[in-house]
């Protein structure tokens, strides 16, 4: 009864190490969790106080249990089911499928991540390259939306810096949850993305178990009233113009949309234009690629770093210059209930051939309501310019008078055109120093002329406002 038991000193360790560990995690870990929770949900609140649109419950909702209600959905199930039935696989295969999609689509949200770090870089970035403007607020319109709707900006897509620029000039708004490409599905990046709020898609899958998936989250975060931001062209415009739109999300979003229910979706449209695209000569290369064969926009190392250290070694010699101005403009929003109402349709009633003809002309009205807010920028409105006098030199007193009336044009068609400073000829200034720099206009004896090498990139930055001036637009605000 009173024998000894005699231990080796390492076992005696491992033991207490143990102990201290279950200590930690049954004892001190909870109530350091509950402090973190309290700490957290304070500084959410704080954030709602002043955010016009507050963050929803749904999107500080544990990143697993989105995942396991996005798994045991009704809609998933079944179609999980139906996948298994065609493929001749074990519904276990199927579900493991779709456990996988789950995984990749859901993103984690955190407001940490998002306000203290995402915003504030996307705010050095978009400040370092460009000189930020805002057209058109619209700020009564904004106001008058319902706090407890859906909203959601539709954007048109010039560049991937648009990802960027809209979190920074939207920060103050909300927390948007944009859908990103499999481009963003890098090591590193992926985390940060998906801590953003971000979620990822595949846009070349075509399996109907993978999109009914993507379609279900998509219809969960739109129900729930989270801010999501769109761009309906699917892709960056490679000629300047707006691109016809796409429809998939919107479907998403709108196929289940009860018109009675407690929560509205407004569509908010968002247009944004550059002096000069990041990507633009990588964009305009498709130009050039044979007819019906995809362009390939590889990623060469090599030509990207010598860029990265021309700017570099021009920023030290006090030669470098920030990318011009770039503009975001807010359109007036649309009420998917008031739409409704008036096209006298329930997309849940309508067969799937009507339903997606409905769903097109929703998609148009957005993508027109885009166009009518896209700023007019020095670059685009001096390109415009020199190409209509074709072959014609012109004298900085006809570039001045050319453009003094497409501004005139403009304003007279409610379009919104950016004057720096106020003062147009500083503006146009501005742009034709842009595209003297930039080799795409030539000076000679104080005449200038388009560079006949550079048509499709002078082109591609007149496209951009090209279509203000091919209908009669209304006032924007």
């Amino acid at each position: 009864m009173g024998s000894q038991v005699t231990l080796p000193l390492w076992a005696v360790v491992f033991v207490t190490g143990l102990a201290g560990l279950a200590v930690i995690d049954r004892i001190l870990m909870p109530g350091v969790r509950w402090a973190l929770r309290r700490r957290a949900n304070r500084a959410i609140d704080e954030l709602n106080t002043r955010l016009r649109l507050h963050i929803q419950p749904f999107k500080l909702t544990k990143r697993q249990v989105l995942i396991d209600r996005l798994v045991f959905d009704p809609e998933v199930l079944h179609a999980a089911d139906e996948y298994a039935r065609e493929a001749g696989v074990p519904r276990e295969v199927a579900m493991e499928k779709v456990k996988r999609y789950a995984r990749e689509i859901v993103p984690s949200f955190s407001a940490y991540a998002y306000f203290r770090v995402g915003t504030r870089i996307a705010r050095s970035i978009s400040q370092m390259l460009y000189r930020v403007r805002i057209g058109y607020r619209n700020d009564d319109a904004l106001a008058r939306v319902d706090p407890a709707s859906s909203v959601i900006f539709v954007i048109n897509h010039r560049s991937n810096m648009d990802y960027v620029l809209v979190t920074y000039v939207a920060a103050t708004s909300s927390a948007l949850s944009y859908a990103v490409g499999e481009w963003a599905q890098v090591w590193g990046l992926r985390g940060l993305i998906r801590s953003m709020g971000a979620y990822f898609i595949s846009r070349d899958s075509r399996e109907g178990l993978y999109r009914k998936v993507l379609a279900r989250y998509v219809h969960m975060a739109t129900a729930a009233g989270v801010t999501q931001a769109i761009f309906p062209e699917g892709g960056l415009s490679r000629d300047g113009r707006l691109r016809p739109p796409k429809f998939g999300l919107l479907s998403y979003m709108v196929s289940g949309f009860d018109p009675l229910g407690p929560r509205d979706v407004v569509f908010v449209p968002v247009a944004v234009n550059y002096d000069r695209v990041l990507e633009d000569r990588m964009l305009t290369s498709a130009a050039n690629t044979e007819p019906g064969k995809k362009p390939v926009f590889g990623f060469n190392a090599r030509v990207f770093a010598s860029h990265i250290f021309r700017h570099i070694g021009m920023a030290m010699r006090g030669e470098w210059h920030r990318f011009g101005y770039t503009c975001v403009s807010f359109g007036e929003p649309v009420s998917l209930r008031r739409h409704v109402a008036e096209a006298g349709i329930d997309f849940r009633l309508l067969a799937p051939e009507p339903r997606h003809a409905e769903i097109e002309k929703l998609g148009n009205r957005l993508m027109q309501a885009v166009g009518r807010v896209v700023p007019a920028l020095p670059v685009s409105l001096v390109a415009t310019a020199i190409l209509e006098a074709g072959d014609t030199p012109l004298s900085l007193l006809d570039i001045k008078q050319r453009v003094s009336g497409l501004i005139g044009e403009l304003e007279a068609r409610g379009a919104y055109v950016h004057i720096p400073r106020a003062d147009r000829d500083y503006a146009i200034a501005v742009g034709l120093r842009m595209l003297t720099l930039r080799h795409l206009v030539l000076e000679d004896d104080g005449s200038y002329h388009a560079n006949p090498a550079e048509l499709i990139l002078l082109k591609y930055y007149a496209n951009a406002i090209a279509h203000l001036f091919e209908s009669a637009a209304e006032p924007a605000a």
